[in-house]
């Protein structure tokens, strides 16, 4: 029986820079060890300056973001301003773990830009644990080569050129080296007053 935490195969990286912070994911989208689609996406936008990134069960996915997405609108409709990271994390993190009993199976990251113009990057399981950190934090099937890397090359304090090329280095690296992510990487350089969308071409093997 094949492992469901690999089935559909993908990885999603984030990392923070000076003013800015990156959120990364592949676009292969796999049944196993065959590849079904290379254009899948895994980063959602829930705010201007609020992403989230998933890997693990595409359907419990799906569903999940539908409903993060109607209680950030609810939310931001009552409270008349938009949702910051910490607060979406909150509220993935209460909505996670009110399933316990029957979890979705995902593992979220979270990246944004907070209140006061500082970087946000968060992860969690699938219980909501929630795990924020200030420089990088990473999921998917290249999970532990990810984190390699990213030990060996991040740096603190990288401006938004340097943080993509980083970022990049990393990813790429990392999904050459797992057969169940892949087909290129897609990257939000989300900063102040932008939100920076690039595509960049890999191995296709």
């Amino acid at each position: 029986m094949s492992d469901i935490s690999k089935f559909y195969g993908g990885s999603v990286l984030a990392l923070t820079g000076k003013d800015s912070a990156i959120i990364v994911s592949d676009k292969r989208l796999g049944n196993n060890s065959i590849t079904v689609s290379m254009q899948h996406d895994r980063v959602y936008k829930m705010s201007d300056r609020v992403y989230v990134g998933m890997a693990l069960f595409v359907p419990d996915i799906q569903m999940l973001v539908r409903k993060l997405s109607k209680e950030v609108n609810l939310f931001e409709i009552g409270e008349n301003r938009r949702i910051e990271p910490d607060e979406f994390c909150s509220l993935l993190s209460s909505t996670l773990y009110s399933n316990r009993f029957s979890p979705s199976y995902v593992d979220p990251i979270v990246a944004g830009i907070d209140v006061q113009n500082r970087p946000y990057i968060c992860s969690m399981d699938l219980l909501g644990c929630q795990s924020t950190t200030n420089d990088f934090c990473a999921v998917g099937t290249a999970e532990d080569k990810l984190y390699g890397l990213a030990e060996a090359l991040y740096t603190p304090n990288m401006n938004d050129d340097e943080l993509f090329v980083a970022a990049m280095q990393i990813f790429l690296n990392a999904i050459d080296r797992d057969a169940l992510s892949g087909w290129g990487a897609e990257a939000h350089i989300i900063s102040r007053n932008r939100v920076i969308k690039r595509t960049v071409k890999s191995r296709m093997d």
